[in-house]
């Protein structure tokens, strides 16, 4: 039973830790629940805690005989699944609730790139009014993407595209049909499926299987044209042969929201190629990101009052 629930202050990165312990004072099955914000180091504080709503990964986690940790991320790569396991800790994820924010966020991308308009956001920096070369702009409909990765993420890729008159298809590991994408290939189909999409959209979740999956041959794969979108994590494409082939004008640019390390380094060339655009791992951004975290938790904790499992149980 959870008599206390500690929200841990690296939550503070994508939404105001109070936002969530409100939302749970108010929500939560229990009116005696206790629902305290825990600043990172106070490990007395963290040892008071049933359970634990956190961003970051800390090691004093599993000293604190905890019995259940929510993480705000659908990505729970940092944790360590097999000592969780060891000390019957469950693990939880967010997992759901990102799909329309990053499904924005992409289509956001492709119209940029389709419609130059990061190029025009360039030259208003400088006050500069021209015209792009003739033959730049595109419409999106009728072009080809390419989602790697059709869980939830990729799914809200996968409805906007559509609603724009994409034709999409996507990599799953088990190809079975997906509501408005076209085709479903087997992950060893890879290079046949990204072989003629103007846009490729990485969307899965950092495992062994799919560290490094896109590198220097992915890229020779890819149209000229081509775009890469990544969502997923930074480990998934292997930077520097993105940086070589984006140099050498293998494919013609990306979009990046995560990176190898974070923040992206203010060295990395990454920064200054103009067929790039950067976000800070900001995709699944929205006002509403805590009560979307918090319904989870409600949920959760709802099932344990029944003597169910948690959802979204990842460990």
């Amino acid at each position: 039973m959870v008599e206390t629930l500690g929200i841990h202050d690296s939550v503070a990165q994508v939404f105001p830790p109070e936002t969530l312990a409100a939302y749970l004072r108010e929500e939560a099955p229990s009116p005696d629940l206790d629902v305290v914000v825990v600043e990172a180091g106070d490990r007395d504080a963290l040892a008071d805690c049933d359970a634990l709503v956190t961003f970051a990964y800390d090691e004093a986690f599993l000293a604190a005989d905890l019995e259940w940790i929510h993480s705000v991320q659908a990505g729970v790569d940092r944790f360590p699944f097999e000592e969780l396991e060891a000390r019957n800790v469950a693990l939880t994820n967010s997992t759901g609730i990102h799909g329309d924010s990053v499904g924005d966020t992409v289509a956001g991308y492709m119209l940029s790139f389709a419609r130059r308009l990061h190029r025009y956001r360039d030259q208003q920096a400088d006050r500069e009014w021209s015209w792009p070369a003739h033959d730049e702009p595109f419409s999106l409909r009728g072009e080809r993407l390419c989602i790697v990765g059709l869980g939830g993420l990729g799914r809200g890729i996968a409805a906007r595209a559509d609603a724009l008159g994409m034709e999409v298809v996507g990599v799953k590991r088990t190809p079975t049909p997906v509501e408005g994408v076209d085709e479903v290939y087997r992950r060893d189909q890879l290079h046949e499926a990204i072989g003629d999409a103007r846009f490729v959209a990485l969307a899965v979740p950092l495992t062994p299987e799919t560290e490094g999956l896109v590198g220097a041959d992915e890229f020779h794969a890819m149209r000229e044209d081509a775009y890469l979108i990544n969502v997923a994590r930074g480990e998934v494409v292997v930077q520097q042969d993105l940086v070589d082939a984006l140099d050498d004008e293998i494919i013609a640019g990306a979009a990046l929201d995560v990176f190898e390390t974070e923040p992206l380094p203010e060295d990395s060339p990454l920064w200054d190629l103009e067929e790039v655009i950067v976000t800070p791992h900001a995709a699944a951004a929205h006002r509403e990101y805590g009560e979307r975290v918090g319904a989870i938790v409600v949920e959760s904790l709802r099932r344990l009052e029944r003597g169910e499992g948690y959802a979204n149980r990842v460990v």
